[in-house]
């Protein structure tokens, strides 16, 4: 076990957009990688740790959800649900927008993929979301 912390070496901001609908919530169907946990360099382990996760949707929602998963690069499991209200968005209505933070734990990060792991994400309906994870490659 290491005896000085390892903080992010590299900025790492992984983005994707989904807008094929997924009712499913057993990692099948249509799901986008967002982000990859980086190959281990020489013989430091390697891997990424997420701070932030932003959501927003590029047009008018429907209550439904955004699904993100997990993927060890074998199996992919559902990690959390976002719920998603239903916004007419216009030139004085902002999108659909939700920010997914550590804020329980805020000396903490949000998530960390080890190396050839995946954040992936899903919408329920029919609706055009950008994902984008804010973080770093140690």
């Amino acid at each position: 076990m290491a005896t000085d912390p390892q903080f992010a070496a590299t900025p790492s901001v992984g983005a994707a957009q989904i807008s094929v609908a997924n009712t499913f919530r057993d990692g099948t169907g249509t799901i986008v990688t967002v982000a990859t946990g980086p190959s281990a360099a020489g013989s430091s382990p390697g891997g990424a740790r997420f701070e932030e996760i932003v959501i927003t949707a590029t047009g008018t929602t429907t209550a439904g959800m955004v699904r993100l998963f997990i993927n060890d690069g074998a199996n992919t499991r559902l990690w959390r649900e976002v719920p998603v209200s239903a916004i007419t968005a216009s030139a004085t209505v902002a999108p659909f927008t939700a920010t997914i933070r550590n804020d329980t734990r805020p000396d903490l990060p949000l998530l960390v993929l080890p190396p050839g792991w995946s954040l992936r994400a899903s919408t329920e309906k029919t609706e055009t979301f950008n994902v984008i994870a804010f973080g770093g490659a140690f």
